[in-house]
């Protein structure tokens, strides 16, 4: 039986042969072709199936293989379900953090800023009569609800383009569940970082812990398939150097940066006979780390 081989380990020129190119991207150099018809495939376009890779149409068809739909179902690079939708997830979460932000807008933002921002402990009373509760206090939830508030455009229009360059390509290749649990673990362990290190009476807000977890994933990505890492090495090195700036929360930027990154190499690289044990694995352990993290500076706090 021929062994399936990852894209990385092909010669780019096929088989010693003519140069040939992806039939959906023209632009785009490969040696790896479709084990149903033939057909020039990318690494974006490749499905993985039981034998070698499939290309889109050829899954959508069902190939006319005769067999159990569940004995060759085709799997992205990581062992995730493939989707009709590949960026389906991307577009929700995009959505949410528009619409919370229209929301903290019409509404004159204070109220929605006051529940779901980040915050240690105890906020002084003003502007706000009463003060706020946060993280010490119980409110646990404001580790999750303050990545997907924004208060000003500039802020949310950088987080929502990297949310969609990256969450696109790394959805179609991980699959729906591995790549919402890359988000949101990531998004969740800056919280963490920035509610351990940060002063208890220091607000933070926004998507970049996540969205960094996303760039971590991309470079790990980007390796596994022997691509060009120059390009977003660029990106990754420019986006720390802005969080060095005063009034960024470089805190969730390097949490979000280190989990995406830990849980991108365990999805990535995870043996396919224990694929889904390491990777679940992975993530079930920054979950924990995350929440030990916070355990910890709760306990200080109060």
């Amino acid at each position: 039986m021929d062994q399936q081989q990852p894209p990385a380990d092909r010669d780019p020129s096929g088989e010693g042969g003519a140069t040939r190119f992806c039939y959906r991207h023209p632009d785009r150099r490969t040696g790896i072709t479709c084990t149903r018809c033939d057909r020039p495939i990318c690494s974006e376009c490749m499905i993985s199936a039981s034998v070698g890779f499939h290309c889109p149409e050829c899954v959508r068809s069902g190939g006319g293989t005769g067999h159990h739909p569940a004995a060759s179902r085709p799997r992205t690079l990581t062992g995730g379900a493939v989707a009709a939708d590949p960026r389906l997830v991307t577009k929700i979460l995009l959505a949410i953090n528009v619409a919370v932000f229209a929301a903290v807008w019409l509404t004159g933002r204070s109220w929605l800023v006051q529940d779901l921002m980040l915050i240690g402990r105890a906020w002084d009373p003003q502007p706000f009569p009463g003060g706020w509760t946060g993280v010490a206090e119980g409110q646990w939830y404001r580790l999750l609800t303050s990545m997907f508030l924004h208060e000003e455009l500039l802020h949310i229009a950088f987080n929502m383009l990297g949310l969609w360059w990256l969450g696109g390509p790394l959805e179609a290749a991980l699959g729906r569940v591995r790549f919402l649990a890359l988000y949101l673990l990531s998004g969740l362990a800056g919280s963490a970082l920035t509610y351990w290190i940060s002063a208890q009476n220091q607000g933070s807000l926004g998507a970049s812990g996540a969205v960094f977890g996303l760039l971590g994933a991309t470079v790990v990505l980007m390796r596994r398939m022997n691509y060009d890492l120059r390009p977003v090495l660029v990106i990754l090195a420019l986006n720390v150097l802005f969080s060095l700036r005063s009034g960024i929360a470089w805190q969730a930027h390097l949490g979000g940066l280190i989990a995406g990154t830990l849980i991108a190499v365990a999805l990535v690289h995870a043996p396919r006979a224990r694929r889904n044990a390491v990777q679940f694995g992975a993530c079930a352990l920054v979950l924990a780390v995350t929440v030990v993290i916070v355990f910890a500076r709760t306990a200080a706090l109060t």
